[in-house]
């Protein structure tokens, strides 16, 4: 895409951030997604000012995440 093409539709998408919690932080110690667990949580983020959609913009709680696989993957991809 340049400058010079005016406005344009693309497909894209991004994610939010926040810093990792205790199992994400072994694995990435930078950052982890900002995961929604309910379905209130994505209403507030769907439908919300910034204000209040940004609070979800925290990492899980430590052991809410579980590990299911280490190593290489082994199914070809």
């Amino acid at each position: 895409m340049e400058i010079k093409e005016g406005e344009v539709t693309v497909d894209a998408y991004g994610f939010l951030t926040c810093d990792p919690n205790k199992e994400v932080k072994a694995v990435h110690p930078k950052a982890m997604p900002v995961i929604l667990t309910t379905p209130e949580e994505m209403d507030v983020w769907l439908r919300a000012e910034w204000k209040e959609a940004s609070e979800l913009q925290r990492p899980l709680p430590d052991g809410a995440l579980r590990i299911v696989a280490k190593g290489e993957r082994k199914d070809g991809e």
